[in-house]
């Protein structure tokens, strides 16, 4: 790679502060002039989703996320409006919990938990941890993002002090989505055991209608703020799911929407060289062959980007993870994604990146703002940021002598327009990058499968321990039981040795293993 070279395909955008240099992929000459044509179908592709064609056919559902940060755009007034008097109350509502005017059993709210998964955790989270100040931000934020017990009691018992000043955000578009519900569920339990009227501190995010809707308006819960079936959990961060709670952790939400907005306008743009974002989805595609032959690993060199990487790894994965094209040919597609930060890998896994097996390509995000103040020196004229630079500029080097191909993208700070800018650019990369490859982006039958499989579990349990039940005190092997109920075997010898480990049947133990027998 050359100065030359560098000089070629190092891309600089005033207008946000940013640059994008795809130098160290050794993408041809005539690659991008190739690439046009395509291209430019996919800008023609974003425009029409923008003016709100049906992208998702299945659901039959427009996909309007780009309308949060430009409600003037919306296809029609009525959804304009929403979105505008959207913000609108969600600065209102934290404005009221932030003065008491909205308080708890315990006086004003001084922490938020927040209960989602998937999307509805993952951009919530990263916000909270890239913009938080500790000791400066106006809540503390927790997170349920899952249905582990033992997560649940974790973050509870560093709530308990403050139960009756935590706010609770509950997340889910359907209502229905089962992990957010039994967090909304063992979250009431534990108000309930503090004896603390629970709907006094409630909030729901959800559907118009939807089962958490309801649940919210028959207990009188103190919100309730619309999640709208045109807005995809993995692209939410800038609806209510992500803007409540920032706002109510006191972060500045009209400086995220401005920068998603501006990142909007620039990468609108159907001139490739003009676009970052095509830019990028370009390099993916060359880097894995439009068919994921690599994987991308991200790599924030700041702190506060460590969920940059895990945030990333939905929006591209659940996108771009699809069995058919759009003429229902199988291509299995996709692109895994995973990282760390900064300079911790250097003592992690860049030693795999240097010398093992060559299946990835890296994305490096370099921030060039060290910190608020004036830096301490550690050796005369050299900060600990002049050593995090250093680091980085290391690792790129270290990885192209070795013919590892880094693609990298400046930012001048970690700031609510900054990440409001990024969320933006990947949002347009994964729609670019998608029509490239002839997928929907905007659909995901995997996940839907997954939840169909666990409800499938579930039903199993419940006919393993009725039937336990109905013999009390009869012992039974897992294959016997499963033979009785009609379920598969291995499924129920997994059920009954979980429920063995909670108390809930009594195991015997047999040898070998599988002759062991459980009963009630």
């Amino acid at each position: 790679m050359t100065w030359n070279r560098f000089k070629q395909h190092r891309y600089q955008y005033d207008e946000l502060g940013i640059a994008l240099d795809i130098s160290r992929i050794p993408f041809p000459d005539g690659f991008l002039a190739s690439m046009e044509p395509r291209m430019q179908k996919a800008f023609a592709d974003m425009a029409a989703l923008e003016k709100g064609a049906i992208a998702n056919p299945g659901e039959k559902r427009m996909v309007g996320h780009y309308w949060l940060r430009a409600p003037e755009l919306a296809p029609t007034r009525e959804l304009s409006d929403d979105i505008t008097g959207t913000v609108a109350a969600i600065k209102d509502f934290a404005a009221k919990v932030h003065s008491g005017a909205v308080a708890g059993t315990g006086g004003r709210f001084t922490h938020v938990l927040v209960i989602g998964i998937g999307g509805s955790a993952l951009g919530p989270q990263l916000v909270a941890h890239a913009l938080g100040q500790p000791g400066g931000d106006r809540m503390k934020v927790a997170f349920f993002d899952n249905t582990d017990p033992d997560g649940m009691d974790y973050v509870l018992a560093g709530l308990a002090e403050h139960l009756k000043q935590t706010l609770v955000v509950t997340i889910s578009k359907s209502g229905g989505t089962v992990e957010t519900r039994n967090g909304q569920l063992e979250a009431a339990a534990a108000f309930k055991a503090a004896g603390i009227p629970y709907a006094k501190h409630f909030v729901a995010v959800t559907g118009a209608g939807s089962k958490l809707e309801q649940l919210a308006v028959k207990e009188s819960w103190l919100a309730r703020f619309p999640m709208w079936d045109w807005v995809g959990g993995r692209t939410s961060e800038l609806c209510a799911v992500g803007l409540l709670p920032a706002a109510l952790q006191g972060l500045d939400i009209d400086l995220m929407l401005s920068g998603a907005a501006a990142m909007d306008r620039l990468t609108r743009r159907p001139v490739t060289a003009e676009n970052p974002a095509a830019l990028l989805a370009l390099m993916w595609h060359f880097a894995t062959d439009g068919k994921g032959s690599r994987d991308m690993v991200v790599l924030p060199y700041r702190d506060r980007l460590l969920l940059f990487s895990r945030y990333l790894q939905q929006l591209v994965m659940e996108s771009l993870g699809k069995e058919f094209d759009l003429d229902g040919k199988v291509v299995n597609q996709g692109i895994a994604v995973y990282g760390n930060k900064g300079s911790t890998d250097q003592h992690a896994y860049v030693q795999q990146l240097r010398e093992g097996v060559k299946n990835f390509f890296v994305t490096f995000i370099d921030v060039l703002k060290d910190r608020a103040g004036t830096s301490f020196e550690v050796e005369p004229g050299i900060t600990t940021g002049d050593y995090l630079h250093g680091f980085y500029l290391g690792t790129r080097d270290a990885l192209s002598e070795k013919d590892r191909w880094s693609i990298t993208l400046t930012l001048p700070d970690v700031s609510p327009r900054t990440l409001g800018m990024v969320i933006a650019l990947y949002e347009r990369v994964v729609g670019l990058y998608a029509s490239l490859i002839s997928i929907n982006a905007y659909d995901q039958p995997g996940v839907e499968a997954g939840k169909k499989a666990a409800t499938g579990v579930i039903a199993l349990q419940l006919k393993l321990v009725a039937a336990l039940k109905a013999a009390p005190g009869k012992g039974f092997t897992a294959e016997a039981l499963a033979a009785q109920v009609g379920g598969d075997p291995e499924s129920a010898y997994k059920i009954l040795e979980h429920l063995a480990a909670n108390g809930a049947v009594k195991a015997t133990a047999g040898i070998p293993w599988h002759t062991t027998t459980y009963s009630i």
